[in-house]
């Protein structure tokens, strides 16, 4: 029996982000949370560098029949991850954004395609 249309939606956005996360580790970035979830919202990969704190979220789509994956990425989606960004940053015992740059990217992945948007807002 084929798999119902939100199990798979769900299992895209974790390869999505699964595919992400490897993208980020291979530049020098360490993986502080994935999914983290807070009274704003949730940050699909939260990274650090040597000199910044990156919020990323991440469109996969299996096609662009609704379009691109980095469209999806609206006015709203981008206010919620600003206030997710600044809970995650205040919660207690975070001291990785003293001193740091903020950047929020956008990983959009297609079959075939990523691409990865640094500072997309």
């Amino acid at each position: 029996m084929p798999a119902a249309p939100a199990a798979r939606h769900l299992r895209l956005g974790r390869w999505g982000e699964q595919l992400a996360v490897r993208i980020y580790r291979r530049d020098g970035y360490r993986i502080l949370a994935r999914n983290w979830r807070g009274r704003c919202g949730e940050v699909d990969v939260i990274a650090v560098g040597p000199h910044e704190v990156v919020f990323c979220e991440v469109k996969a789509r299996s096609s662009v029949r609704h379009g691109s994956p980095l469209e999806a990425v609206d006015r709203r989606r981008r206010d919620r991850l600003r206030r997710a960004a600044a809970e995650w940053l205040a919660g207690p015992g975070r001291s990785h954004g003293d001193g740091m740059a903020v950047r929020f990217d956008v990983v959009g992945i297609l079959p075939g395609r990523i691409e990865r948007v640094e500072g997309a807002f």
